[in-house]
């Protein structure tokens, strides 16, 4: 057998990859399993987009390849939805990269920007693709731990104390995932003077902005940000359209000249229909985003409700798609998950996925249905 690359020893087989396996294989037993565990949108995206995309497909250009910096008609509509959504005004022509998903940008913009010995700075807990991905190009993790005593923003006088000195990248995501703990624009100044402090370049991770959240906000919104700052945005979970992997990446046109650089290499470019299809969404008026939050504000009050029944405690402040809640004193969360999808058939996430400061949290997915979390109460009854 060809022995696999060393970089691999860095890393697991994604938790969610092993889990849903498992899952599957409940599922298939005949057990009936209620997942709650993973962000993936049940809802449908927008009716113009579906159309959009159909009405596409007879296009002269619909079925080659496509510029490796997408439409210019998708930069425009980027540009639009930036400019009156978070009034960040960013140029189409070199200021904005769509991706093929912003899990795509976590690993370009690292082959971009990192050498081998070089330290990032990763929130604990955090999105799990940061430190994999900072392993896999041969970085090294340095974690900065978030905690609900500093309601999950970033502590700069621990951050201070840190040798600091080969960081180049901090990754930071608001609204946090997997807390829903929204930022507000004096975190977003902090950082940004942390990032000139010390010449780190500040990376904010942003799809949830729009998702049970009446202020969305972006890093780019503070003067000075492009000097150290990109963010990466998605249509994945404001849209429902995670499967058509459409993400974006903002900031200074050097630093995306330099993403781009490992784009070009790695892709052969958007498909054309799905970039139609973005462009539908990313015209749509303020109604969409109050049609789903009211369905989310309903999965999320009987959420609660099931919280309560596993006497959690949890913040009604939380923003995005997840409800993070504590469990009781002297509990592991894997512990707790694991009764809970074997005895209750119900599979929640244990917060220790996301990090050491994970443990004794656990997260439930809105992405299911009110009926389907009425079930999942009742079985506690």
């Amino acid at each position: 057998m060809i022995k696999a690359a060393k970089r691999l020893d860095t890393v697991q087989e994604y938790y969610f990859s092993i889990k849903l396996r498992e899952v599957r294989s409940l599922l298939a037993a005949g057990k009936p399993i209620i997942n709650m565990g993973i962000g993936s949108p049940d809802l449908q995206p927008p009716v113009k987009v579906l159309e959009a995309i159909s009405n596409s497909l007879g296009d002269a250009n619909a079925h080659k390849y496509q510029s490796y910096q997408g439409l210019p008609e998708l930069r425009n509509a980027i540009a639009s939805f930036y400019k009156s959504k978070y009034s960040v005004d960013a140029n189409p022509e070199n200021e904005i990269l769509p991706l093929m998903g912003s899990k795509e940008g976590i690993m370009h913009i690292s082959m971009a920007f990192l050498n081998e010995g070089d330290k990032v700075l990763i929130p604990n807990p955090g999105y799990p693709t940061y430190t994999s991905v900072t392993k896999l190009v041969g970085a090294e993790p340095l974690f900065y731990h978030l905690s609900d005593e500093h309601y999950w923003q970033p502590n700069y006088t621990k951050l201070e104390k840190l040798d600091l000195s080969d960081v180049k990248i901090m990754w930071v995501n608001y609204p946090h995932m997997p807390t829903g703990t929204n930022a507000n624009l004096e975190t977003f100044e902090k950082l940004i003077a942390f990032g000139k402090k010390h010449n780190i370049l500040i990376i904010n991770d942003n799809p949830y902005s729009f998702i049970l959240n009446d202020n969305p906000i972006s890093i780019l919104q503070v003067d000075g940000a492009k000097e150290v700052a990109l963010e990466l945005n998605s249509l994945s979970k404001t849209f429902n359209m995670a499967g058509w992997r459409v993400g974006m990446l903002l900031g200074n046109a050097t630093y995306i000249n330099e993403v781009l650089k490992v784009k070009s290499n790695m892709d052969s470019g958007m498909f054309y229909g799905i970039q139609k299809g973005a462009i539908e969404a990313l015209q749509l008026s303020n109604d969409w985003f109050t049609t789903q939050n009211k369905i989310y504000e309903e999965r999320r009050n009987l959420v609660w409700q099931l919280a309560d029944k596993l006497n959690c405690t949890y913040d009604k402040n939380a923003t995005g798609l997840f409800v993070w809640a504590k469990i009781p004193e002297g509990k592991k969360s894997e512990e707790v998950t694991d009764a809970i999808l074997y005895n209750k058939d119900i599979f929640i996430t244990p917060g220790t996925v996301f990090g050491s400061q994970g443990e004794g949290y656990i997260r439930f997915s809105l992405c299911v249905t009110s009926e389907i979390i009425k079930e999942a109460i009742s079985r506690f009854e």
